[in-house]
Parts: C-alpha cells; structure tokens; sequence
C-alpha cells in the first residue's frame, strides 16, 4: 500500500470531525485504550505535556515543543487539525513523521480498523503516541483535540497539564455555559499533576480550583503570577515581572524579576498564551528540566521555523498584504479583532467561510462594517454554503458577493485593492487549508 493508498484508506474508512462534525465523536474512550493496549500502551513510555483549551492551545504546543527543541530535548509534538499534509499532525523536532511510518502503522492497525471502527482522530492519535516512542522522544507536546474529559488524548498522564481558555465553541457537544465547556476542559486534570491555566476569568476559576483540589493537583493561574507590565504597539516584544506568589516557589529561577520576551508569533492576543507557556517552562524547569533564559528566549523568537506553526495572523504576501488567521469561534474573533485594531491600513477586505455546527451568527456580528467581504466555503460537507453565509452577513451589513472558493475571492479581492489595503482570511481552519500560497506570494 503506498503512502497516499494509506491516507485515502484513512480517510475513507474512518468517521472525520472536519468532514460529518458531531457523529465522529465517540463519547468515551474505549476506542483508543483499545488502540492503545493494541500497540503495546505508548502513552505510557513517554513523558507528556498535556494542553486544552478553547483557543490558543495550538500556539501554546509549539512555543513549548519550541522551547524544548532549544534546550536540546527529542520533542514530539501532536497537533490538530492539520492544515496541507495530514503529517503536520505528528512531528518530532519539527519534522513531519515519515510516509513510510504512515504506511507501516496503517498496515498494521488495519485489522484493529476492521475491528473496532474507530474514528479518525482515535487512531491518529494512537499512531502519534506509537511514532514518538519509536523515535525515542524524550517529551511530547499533546494538544487535545475537541473538549479534554473524553478526547482521546486523555487515556496519558503528563507530567504537566495547560488549560490555555475557556471560550462559546463547540457548545452541542461541550455545554451552553462557559461553566460546563470549563468542566469538559477540566477534565483533564491528573491525580497529583500541576496544572497552569493562561486565562483566568470569574465564570469558570471555581471550576478549575474545584477540579484540581479533588485530584490533589497544584493549580498556577498564570496572571496571577506573572505580569506583562509593558506592551507595545509592536506586539512582538513584551516586558514580563514576576509577581511575588512564584519568586517564593521557586528552587530555579529562569529569569530576573523583570525580563522582556520576543515572539515571532503575531498577533496580540499570544501574550496570554506567552504568560502561560512562561509560567509552565518555570514550573517545567523547577522539576529538573535543564531549561534556561537563553533557551527560552532564542525558542520563542523562531517558532514558526523550529516546529513547523502555520495560520495564526500569518502574512503570505505584502503590497496588499494577505493575512490568514483560523479565527472561526466568538472568542477567536475577537482577539483578531484586537490584533486588528493595532494594524495601519486603508480599506480591509475580508475572505471568509464558515461551517455549519458553529455560532455564525455571533460571529459575524462582531465583524466590521466597513470591509469587503468575499463570501466562500471550503470543501468539506460540514461547510456553509457560501449563498447562506453572504445572506446572513448582508442581512448585518456586511456587504459582499459569493465565491466558489476560497481562493476565488482571494483574487478577487486582491484585484480591486490597493497597495495600502489589507486582505484577511478567517472563518475556518478548512478554509485557510484550502489557500493556494503559491498563487499570492
């Protein structure tokens, strides 16, 4: 079986979130203790960071696999979803596994396949646990998937747990109130293992406090211990201090009371995610992980070329410049929104499409006025129709036509914009998947 024989088998035979949404949600995990047990339980020989949230999460998992790469640590790293090689989801020192090793584990756990009928994500994230104690990683980065509680991830016990946010998203299958979404997240908090929430906000700190109290595990609210005192339009720099609480923690300090960081991750709202992943790396460094100021610093200036991070304010061309952002859920937008507000233009452009199972109507009543929307959809059967989303942006004002997809509108708006213009993607992962780089650098 080739590699792509592999991947359509994969894809084909398995339910897939991005594709049917809910349905592919198994609620329990069952599936993957038996994927697990069926591969000899490889989410017990290796150390894990766990990482949950509502948004973020996948920009915390790279600045630590980032951070760990500097120090000279073997680091996996699992992410989803991927944007253009379903490889992007299983890296090790920010390579993508090998087709080979795709094919070999599909080979394998083919029968098991046949067998049990898991979902796509089930045996993605068995095969990632198999390829990083294959490769003998010394420590991986696991970004849960949907919710923590019954994400097959949660069948490991890290060293670590991060809780980057609680936000409106995914409410059919998480709960209608930030409570029951922090609840979901929550559940994967681990007997005796610390855990580092990035955000704290008044609806869901009871339920974090209650979570880790029940399983005996130390709780670091990060703001609570870690300050940006200093932000600058040029959101690439920030200065932190430590706040009184830590000093007295630690056994290893990282840095002086007052330090400033750089990140090559743009966008405003990464200082949450920043404090966070800041605050971990100490507790991280506290356990005997030879992490140091130098390492950290230098790992959180070159993110995106270390581990490979794709789509977060990522600008693929200049004169107008073209920005995709996977902004797609109330709380994503408005840290886009925030970001917006620091950038200098004349007209914004905006190419967006959207699926069905999210709060479209919320979202789009967050977004400017006075734009030009481009109004499109990508090609997975969880999608808007195009025709349906523009109808209900118009209805709100936001004034636009449909396209076919997404690089259609991309064209289009880069036709009738000027050099001092911005063109935005947003809307969807799927949809900043589908955009052709290579036709707009």
């Amino acid at each position: 079986m080739s590699y792509q024989a592999s991947i359509d088998y994969l894809y084909s035979r398995l339910p897939l979130f991005s594709r049917i949404g809910a349905a592919a949600i198994k609620n329990d995990l069952h599936n993957t203790l038996e994927i697990c047990q069926f591969l000899d339980n490889p989410q017990n020989k290796i150390k894990t960071i766990h990482v949950a949230g509502t948004n973020g999460k996948g920009s915390t998992s790279h600045m630590l696999a980032a951070i760990f790469q500097a120090a000279g640590y073997k680091t996996g790293l699992y992410t989803s979803p991927h944007l253009y090689d379903f490889r992007e989801r299983i890296r090790v020192n920010g390579a993508m596994c090998s087709e080979a090793f795709v094919i070999d584990f599909t080979h394998k756990i083919k029968p098991l396949i046949e067998k049990i009928e898991p979902s796509f994500f089930e045996i993605t994230v068995g095969m990632a646990f198999d390829y990083f104690v294959q490769e003998k990683c010394e420590i991986a980065i696991i970004e849960t998937g949907l919710g923590g509680r019954l994400d097959s991830t949660n069948v490991l016990t890290p060293i670590l747990s991060i809780i980057t946010n609680i936000g409106w998203d995914h409410m059919n299958l998480l709960g209608n109130t930030l409570e029951q979404i922090a609840s979901e997240k929550a559940g994967i908090i681990k007997e005796n293992v610390p855990v580092v929430i990035s955000e704290r906000i008044q609806a869901t700190t009871q339920v974090f406090e209650q979570k880790a109290k029940a399983m005996n595990a130390p709780i670091y609210f990060s703001e609570d211990f870690l300050m940006d005192t200093h932000f600058e339009n040029n959101w690439h720099l920030a200065k932190f201090s430590f706040t009184q609480p830590l000093i007295h923690l630690l056994k290893n300090p990282l840095f002086q009371e007052s330090f400033n960081i750089s990140c090559d991750l743009p966008g405003k709202y990464q200082i949450k995610n920043l404090k966070g992943v800041l605050v971990a790396a100490q507790l991280l460094a506290d356990m005997g992980w030879k992490l140091n100021a130098v390492n950290i610093s230098t790992a959180l200036t070159q993110i995106k070329n270390t581990t490979g991070l794709m789509g977060r304010w990522e600008c693929i061309a200049t004169a107008p410049p073209i920005v995709l952002d996977v902004a797609h859920n109330e709380h994503g937008i408005k840290a886009m929104l925030d970001q917006l507000a620091t950038m200098q233009y004349n007209h914004l452009h905006i190419v967006t499409g959207m699926v069905k199972d999210k709060d479209v109507a919320a979202v789009l009543k967050l977004l400017p006025t006075k734009a030009n929307y481009y109004y499109t959809q990508s090609h997975i059967p969880r999608a808007l129709a195009a025709t349906e989303l523009a109808e209900k942006g118009n209805a709100l004002g936001l004034k636009g036509v449909c396209y076919e997809d997404v690089n259609q509108g991309l064209l289009a708006a880069k036709e009738v914009a000027n050099s001092n213009d911005l063109i935005l993607v947003i809307g969807s992962v799927y949809l900043v998947a589908e955009v052709n780089r290579n036709l707009f650098r």
